[in-house]
């Protein structure tokens, strides 16, 4: 059975697990981590880290279509990562900041990216339009300082918990749940989906998982902790 490591993102340590984030009452595993960053005139500037778990159940289920497939074949595949975002398991994922930023400013570049693809798609509707009003709120009196970060948990019906933390400590509830399938997959395909924010972060989730499908574990096993470093 492959081993769950922890992976560190320039200072950032994401653990090997995650034992029950908010909206959830499971572990999940740590399928990969990477930075993101933005062209700068011409200078790469590092702005978050981000870690993307996921339930145990999500082993058997990807492997049933990808084991066997090299970790670039992964990394190539639009097909995987959808799968990851709409597959029946629950997933965390963390963005921790290296640069400031302000709720505002996160949750409005967020929110119009989601508006633009669903109308595009033609599946923008009134039901969208609530979620994206909850999701703004949600953000609207929040700071983020270098180390804070906004944590999200995905349900497998779809409800997205969103939960703040200005340490590398996971709350015990959530500041917000939004019950909205399409918007709970979107947040986490604008991270790992075709058009993803960090190709750092797809990179390692892809290399992790084909490594972890090879192994045919059932379940991952996870890396211990130090003594003095308990388990997140």
């Amino acid at each position: 059975m492959a081993s769950i490591t922890k992976v560190q993102v320039d200072n950032n340590v994401f653990p090997p697990s995650v034992v029950k984030p908010p909206g959830s009452n499971t572990t999940l595993f740590l399928a990969g981590a990477g930075i993101r960053g933005v062209d700068i005139e011409g200078k790469f500037v590092k702005c978050t880290a981000i870690g993307v778990y996921m339930e145990e159940s999500a082993v058997p289920f990807l492997a049933a279509k990808w084991k066997g497939k090299s970790s670039k074949e992964l990394t190539d595949s639009v097909e995987f990562f959808r799968d990851i975002v709409t597959g029946p398991f629950e997933k965390f994922f963390r963005v921790t900041m290296i640069t400031p930023l302000t709720g505002k400013q996160y949750s409005e570049k967020v929110a119009e990216n989601c508006v633009a693809n669903w109308k595009a798609l033609g599946t923008y509707g009134d039901a969208e339009s609530e979620a994206i009003e909850k999701f703004l709120s949600a953000f609207q009196s929040e700071n983020f300082p270098p180390g804070a970060s906004i944590l999200f948990t995905q349900s497998p019906a779809g409800s997205l918990t969103i939960s703040f933390s200005k340490d590398d400590s996971v709350p015990g509830t959530g500041n917000a749940v939004i019950e909205n399938k399409q918007l709970s997959e979107a947040v986490l395909e604008s991270i790992i989906g075709k058009h993803g924010v960090s190709p750092a972060a797809k990179n390692s989730l892809a290399k992790r998982v084909s490594e972890l499908l090879k192994s045919n574990a059932e379940a991952p096993v996870f890396e211990k902790p130090a003594s003095d470093q308990p388990a997140i």
